[in-house]
C-alpha cells in the first residue's frame, strides 16, 4: 500500500518532523496533529498542512495512514505520581482521540504505526530481547509502553491495521539524544555513567524512517516490531566510540548511586538498559543502511557539520 495521505501525531518533534519531510518528499498529503500548530509551522514549513484537532481535518482529506508520536518527553523531571500521570495521558489521550475521529470517517486510515519503546521489557542484563520477551510491569518504562501499545491496538476494533514499534535510542544529527551527548563531549565532559555495562539499544534515524514506510506499505505486517538496528553496544563503548570521532578524551565518571538520588526509578533509564534484537526485521530480510554505530555516527556527525 503506498499511502495517499499521512496524519502525523507530534509532528513537530525530532521523528515526527523527519517523517513528515520524507513523505512530502515522495508527494504524499501529511497532515500534522500538534498542540501548537505555530510553532510547528515555523519547524516544518509547508511540509504539512497543520491542525491542533483531529476534528479540524476535512471530512473529504484523503488519510491512509496514521503516524502516532505524539508523548511528552519521558526524560525530564522525576517521576512523580503527577509525572507519571502526564506521561501516560500525553500519549493514550492522544490515541484515544484519534480513533474517535476515525470513527467518523467514512474512509478510514488503513493502517496505524504507533510508538513505543524498549522500555516496554523492563531493565536488563545481558540477555537478548525480542518482540516475544515479556514486559516488566512492575517498573514505570513497561507500564508507560503497555499502556501506549494497549491504546494503540484499540485500532483494530475498527478494521485497522496496528503495529507498534518499539524504538530505541534514535540518533540523528538534529535532534533526540545525540546532540545532547556531543555537546558535553565537543567540551570534553563525556561520561560513562555507573560501570558502563549497561546496553544501548539504538537506530539511526534514516533506518527508522524505512522501517516506518515498510510498516505502513507492508499490508501483512502488525503487531509489535523492535525497532533496533542489530548491533547494540555497552554505555561505555558508546561514549567512547562519540568521544573518539570527536577526538576528545573520555575520563569521567558519572556514579549510578548519584543519578538514583537525584533522578528516582528515572535514573534506571541512564544506569540500566536492554539488549534488544531485531527479530521479525531480520525474519523479512531488512537491510539497514547503518547496521553499525560507526555507520550511524559517521552519518550523523558529518550532516551536524554541514
Amino acid at each position: 500500500m503506498r499511502p495517499r495521505g499521512v496524519l502525523i501525531t507530534g509532528a513537530s518533534g525530532f521523528i515526527g518532523g523527519h517523517v513528515a519531510r520524507d513523505c512530502t518528499a515522495r508527494d504524499i498529503g501529511v497532515f500534522g496533529l500538534t498542540r501548537d500548530a505555530a510553532r510547528a509551522g515555523r519547524r516544518l514549513g509547508a511540509a504539512a498542512r497543520l491542525v491542533e484537532r483531529p476534528g479540524d481535518i476535512t471530512a473529504d482529506a484523503t488519510i491512509d495512514a496514521i503516524v502516532n508520536l505524539a508523548g511528552t518527553p519521558v526524560i525530564g523531571p522525576p517521576w512523580t505520581t503527577r509525572r507519571r500521570q502526564v506521561l501516560i495521558d500525553s500519549r493514550v489521550r492522544t490515541t484515544e482521540a484519534v480513533l474517535e475521529w476515525c470513527r467518523t470517517r467514512a474512509s478510514r486510515p488503513r493502517v496505524l504505526i504507533s510508538a513505543s519503546a524498549i522500555g516496554f521489557y523492563g531493565t536488563a542484563d545481558d540477555a537478548w530481547l525480542d518482540e516475544s520477551s515479556p514486559p516488566h510491569p512492575a517498573e514505570f518504562q513497561s507500564q508507560l509502553c503497555m499502556a501506549c501499545e494497549a491504546a494503540a491496538n484499540r485500532a483494530s476494533d475498527l478494521g485497522i491495521r496496528v503495529v507498534n514499534l518499539r524504538f530505541g535510542l534514535v540518533l540523528g544529527a538534529d535532534g533526540g539524544i545525540l546532540p545532547r551527548l556531543a555537546l558535553p563531549a565537543k567540551l570534553g565532559f563525556a561520561a560513562v555513567i555507573g560501570d558502563g555495562r549497561q546496553w544501548l539499544s539504538w537506530i539511526h534515524i534514516d533506518d527508522l524512517l524505512r522501517i516506518i514506510d515498510l510498516a505502513i506499505e507492508a499490508e501483512d505486517l502488525d503487531g509489535a516490531i523492535n525497532a533496533v538496528a542489530p548491533a547494540p553496544v555497552r554505555q561505555r563503548e558508546f561514549q567512547q566510540a562519540l568521544a573518539g570521532k570527536l577526538h576528545r578524551p573520555l575520563w569521567l565518571r558519572t556514579p549510578a548511586a548519584l543519578l538514583r538520588a537525584g533522578l528516582g526509578e528515572m535514573a534506571e533509564l541512564l544506569t540500566k538498559g536492554q539488549r534488544v534484537a531485531p527479530r521479525r526485521l531480520a525474519a523479512r530480510g531488512f537491510e539497514f543502511r547503518h547496521a553499525t554505530l560507526d555507520s550511524a555516527l559517521d552519518a550523523s556527525l558529518t550532516r551536524a557539520r554541514s
